[in-house]
């Protein structure tokens, strides 16, 4: 809680894939705990690459999280499963519906610290709700930068692979995966497959 205002607040942590995003959070977990403060993790169902239970980065580390629905209703049991906690972390924002907003604006108005992860743009280049929406509201945006890994230059998009190459503009928006389906890439080289 901030000591003068007496209130919450919101961060996010966003940008593209391989940018260090969950590595941020952990930090600010570890840091929170350090300091005496009682944190709660949450994750969507539909993301389970590094165990169901676990946030868990591309480098290995892990914290314990709660398991949540990702739409309807059921992203309320965020709320609903806290204990007192002072820090409540929300990993992979992207997978939730929009009611993930008024989750964490009630958080913040509870007086909570709120940390969300996700990505904030889809493998077409454009806006990942809810992200957009969170950064909207958040007291703190933090829009972190991979490395393309096509020219080493600063990337910000996520280039998604069907069998190697680039998929097409048509494909499903959110398809789980990494290192296998996913490359950090620069604009420039950024491409979508329209024939």
């Amino acid at each position: 809680m901030h000591a003068i205002t007496n209130s919450g607040w919101i961060e996010v942590v966003t940008g593209s894939m391989f940018s260090g995003k969950t590595e941020e959070v952990l930090r600010r977990l570890r840091r929170a705990e350090i300091a005496g403060q009682e944190v709660a993790a949450f994750k969507p169902a539909v993301d389970d690459r590094y165990g169901e239970t676990t946030v868990g980065s591309h480098v290995g580390r892990q914290w314990n999280a709660a398991v949540v629905p990702s739409e309807g209703e059921g992203i309320w049991e965020i709320r609903e499963r806290l204990n007192g906690e002072d820090v409540v972390a929300v990993d992979e924002a992207n997978f939730f519906g929009p009611g993930l907003v008024d989750v964490c604006q009630r958080l913040a108005d509870d007086g909570r610290r709120v940390i969300v992860s996700g990505i904030d743009q889809t493998y077409r280049g454009e806006p990942f709700e809810p992200l957009p929406q969170l950064m909207a509201v958040a007291e703190y945006v933090d829009k972190l930068q991979a490395i393309c890994s096509q020219c080493g230059e600063p990337a910000t998009r996520n280039q998604r692979l069907v069998e190697g190459e680039p998929a097409h503009v048509d494909e499903p928006t959110i398809v789980v995966g990494a290192e296998e389906s996913y490359e950090a890439r620069c604009r420039n080289c950024h491409t979508l497959r329209r024939e």
